[in-house]
């Protein structure tokens, strides 16, 4: 491999095909290097929603950066739409997290309070049973009631990722990077085709991103977490709002996920919570007791110690960046412009100084 780029991003998934978008927009050249075979790609296993409340506790700055991308979903689809003809059937439909019984309720009652109490999730309501089944009439006879959120939607993730690859128009390297040496100038980045340079490097590799980024003093200490979800066949209409664990596609499909497991880097599968999953969600949609379960998978959520994205900018290299979340749908437009223009104009850590790496360690970068 020979050859060189303005910015080379490590990682095509959602958070590193929305910065090539972004970044691409802004008139840079932009490569991305998107290793094939068994990467952990936490992108096909997202869940597809765009989700607002519950974010921010002891958090200000991520709430306002999740209600700034909720904000800037809708021009960002028609954008994407138009360039590529490709739908993220994103819809800002309203978003629910559901009660069932009395104990669950007053757990999301309390928690309600406490964001408000810090002035976050004001864009959030506690919302009665009878109140949610006129929005829902599919609902459960077990639902107590629930939160209620109407800047929470959801997007289809794959036709997301697909439109973003195509609308950046970047340069695509199929291939893993090992290493990343800085340069006078910039950096090589070393694959198994060969070395790469690059004026700049953004490290986007998900789980990877540490082994990549800790010799350039950038270091997120990322864990993975799984999360196992269900596939229903398609079913007739009847849930057009955003369910927290429950969605319905625009294929007619449901998707069904329900679970935070920490066991290392195993994507398996468990039949144990398989039907944990189903019954749960049955209770909630009684409908879905006759559903025929067509598919299962788990995938690796990318997490950090405190479950908040993390935006690095190396003060010993600089034009090195990391940038990883487990968010990666509902921040996908706020890292396509306001992160992309912090990149851009090499001030990314100014942007967002609660959610750098030296809060995980005490130690700038």
């Amino acid at each position: 491999m020979s050859g060189g780029s303005d910015i080379a991003i490590v990682g095509g998934g959602l958070v590193g095909a929305a910065l090539a978008f972004g970044l691409a927009r802004r008139g840079a050249e932009v490569t991305v290097f998107d290793a094939d075979g068994d990467d952990f790609h936490a992108s096909a296993g997202n869940f597809g929603l765009v989700w607002v409340q519950g974010k921010g506790m002891n958090a200000p700055a991520y709430g306002d950066l999740t209600r700034r991308s909720a904000a800037l979903w809708p021009g960002f689809h028609d954008m994407l739409a138009d360039a590529t003809g490709i739908d993220p059937a994103y819809r800002r439909s309203g978003g629910l997290k559901i009660s069932l019984g009395e104990a669950e309720y007053a757990a999301q009652r309390d928690t309600l309070a406490r964001l408000h109490n810090q002035r976050a999730a004001l864009d959030t309501e506690l919302i009665s049973a009878d109140a949610l089944r006129a929005l829902v009439p599919a609902l459960g006879p077990e639902v107590r009631g629930g939160t209620w959120c109407a800047d929470d939607g959801h997007a289809d993730p794959l036709a997301t990722l697909i439109a973003l690859r195509r609308a950046a128009g970047a340069r695509v390297r199929r291939c893993r990077v090992q290493r990343i040496a800085p340069q006078t100038g910039g950096f090589t980045l070393h694959t198994a085709e060969g070395p790469f340079d690059a004026t700049r490097v953004v490290i986007a590799a998900g789980l990877g991103s540490d082994a990549l980024g800790a010799p350039l003093g950038l270091n997120a200490q990322l864990r993975p977490q799984r999360g196992q979800i269900l596939i229903t066949g398609r079913m007739a209409p009847f849930l057009d709002i955003a369910c927290h664990t429950v969605r319905q596609t625009s294929q007619g499909t449901v998707m069904i996920g329900d679970t935070k497991e920490d066991v290392g880097h195993d994507r398996g599968t468990t039949p144990f919570a398989a039907r944990a999953m189903a019954v749960r969600a049955a209770r909630m949609f009684p409908q879905l007791a006759q559903a025929r379960i067509v598919r299962q998978w788990g995938a690796l959520r990318v997490m950090s110690p405190d479950g908040l994205p993390v935006y690095g900018q190396s003060n010993r290299y600089p034009g090195a960046y990391l940038v990883t979340c487990h968010s990666g749908v509902t921040l996908a437009a706020v890292h396509a412009a306001d992160v992309a223009d912090a990149i851009a104009e090499g001030r990314l850590s100014g942007a967002y100084p609660a959610l750098g790496p030296e809060r995980l360690t005490g130690v700038a970068a």
